[in-house]
């Protein structure tokens, strides 16, 4: 359970002010049809993280545990640096409308590509390759994408003006140099 509610955990908190959120933010207001929108990010992100999460597990089978632990920690605390740079939605990213696509395949190719090499994205593989448990690391990082996407779909603008994205991305840092050093240090497990 504990590579569940880590993944849901920093990939909630990382995910704040995230670009993908802010894409979440403009499909609302250009579809205005939070279900499907809803649903192609789920999609999305269960597509991307189960990748993610595949690549954390042949990482943590290719190497030994030694440098596996050193590359973890040290990703960790390259993690807690990058939280600390806003996130702004690429303006290659912006969404045109694809009749062919609709609502639900628009969302979910924007959110798949957005979300290639992204600060959660990584993260995911971090923790995949750190807990060697694929399902719970999956699971916990698409909860954690849902948890702070659902509300950016249902209240955009709203959320963003009252949450302070540099706190919110300085708890993230401390979490995951928190993640890192304990990685380096060899704890076992943060519970």
């Amino acid at each position: 359970m504990e590579a569940f509610w880590v993944s849901t955990g920093v990939v909630a908190l990382g995910e704040m002010g995230d670009k993908t959120q802010l894409l979440a933010v403009l499909l609302a207001a250009r579809f205005k049809k939070p279900i499907p929108i809803i649903l192609g990010i789920l999609f999305a992100t269960l597509a991307n993280h189960a990748l993610a999460g595949a690549l954390g597990g042949w990482v943590a089978a290719a190497l030994g545990p030694e440098v596996l632990r050193w590359v973890i920690g040290l990703s960790f605390i390259a993690m807690a640096a990058w939280m600390l740079v806003p996130d702004q939605l690429d303006d290659d990213l912006a969404v045109k409308e694809m009749a062919l696509w609709g609502v639900l395949g628009t969302t979910f190719v924007a959110f798949f590509l957005a979300e290639m090499g992204d600060k959660t994205q990584i993260a995911t593989v971090a923790l995949a390759a750190r807990y060697g448990d694929l399902v719970a690391v999956v699971a916990g990082s698409t909860l954690g994408m849902m948890l702070a996407n659902i509300p950016a779909v249902y209240l955009g603008d709203k959320v963003a003006e009252r949450v302070s994205m540099a706190w919110v991305h300085g708890v993230s840092a401390v979490i995951f140099l928190a993640l890192g050093v304990l990685t380096l240090f060899n704890v076992g497990h943060l519970f």
